[in-house]
């Protein structure tokens, strides 16, 4: 895959974050892509949630995301 058009300034940005995280920023973007997919989108979280049913507590909203999302990439490389 390639994208164009990133400005400069962004570049610089994704490639001190790739530094910061000692990956290339093609690694750097891979993972960020690979994060996004597993993520569920807005839809499917509300769908998921109204099936859980009963009150809504953020306790609950906190714990529905951790277990939809899954390990951020930092935890994962732990």
């Amino acid at each position: 895959m390639q994208v164009r058009g990133i400005p400069d300034d962004t570049y610089c940005k994704l490639a001190q974050r790739a530094a910061e995280a000692q990956v290339t920023v093609p690694d750097y973007l891979r993972r960020l892509a690979e994060r996004d997919a597993s993520r569920p989108t807005v839809t499917e979280w509300i769908d998921h949630t109204r099936r859980r049913g009963g009150p809504v507590r953020k306790s609950n909203v906190v714990q529905a995301l951790d277990e939809l999302r899954g390990p951020w990439p930092a935890d994962a490389d732990r």
